[in-house]
């Protein structure tokens, strides 16, 4: 591996940066969907739509703020402040939290962009220390030029390597926060309508 980088020049040293960074990255966003698969709690979500629904909105932030599940927490804190906008308060919780899953996928969409980039250009500097020994050793030694070649070649596909590899997870990932935020947005309307009916509740309750 050593040996690799050293042949490949001092553009190998950025690539092998950009590697660890993504494989960093796709560990921790591994790690990150794992948690909220983990803390899922659809037996609470469908109890926090029917608190909602018979108007006990209370009850219904107390036990949705005390979970650790990512629905919950939108939908209580979105019902928290409904005060001051019931739709502006769930979309704006919804997008605190798709932020969240959005996290570092920019530095991913760099590195898928930059690799290749620095790839061409050990490539280019591999050609004119080719072109240097070249002029200095004659067409009587090709064996000169070896190195520089060599060079040009290890970074061009090193960078590609990684951009390939890193483009993978990188549009798992993507497609995952699209699912997410489309399911996200059926649930809050959804619960738009069920902030409603647990409203006009109140007001009967309360007539009466």
């Amino acid at each position: 591996m050593m040996e690799l980088i050293y042949k490949g020049g001092p553009v190998m040293w950025p690539l092998l940066a950009c590697s660890v960074v993504a494989l960093a990255i796709v560990f921790e966003r591994a790690v990150f969907w794992l948690l909220i698969l983990k803390r899922k709690n659809q037996k609470l979500i469908n109890r926090i739509f029917s608190l909602t629904e018979e108007g006990e909105f209370e009850t219904a932030i107390k036990e949705g703020q005390a979970s650790d599940c990512l629905v919950c927490r939108i939908l209580t804190n979105g019902l928290a402040h409904r005060n001051y906008g019931l739709v502006q308060s769930l979309e704006g919780a919804a997008m605190y939290e798709i932020e969240k899953m959005k996290h570092r996928l920019s530095v991913l969409d760099t590195i898928i962009t930059a690799a290749p980039l620095l790839g061409i250009l050990g490539t280019v500097s591999g050609i004119i220390i080719s072109f240097d020994l070249l002029g200095d050793a004659g067409i009587e030694d090709p064996k000169a030029v070896t190195g520089g070649i060599a060079q040009a070649l290890i970074t061009t596909a090193t960078g590609l390597s990684i951009a390939i590899v890193t483009l993978l997870p990188y549009n798992a990932l993507t497609r995952k926060v699209e699912k997410v935020t489309r399911h996200l947005e059926q649930l809050v309307t959804c619960y738009e309508v069920t902030v409603l009916k647990g409203t006009e509740r109140q007001k009967i309750e309360q007539n009466n």
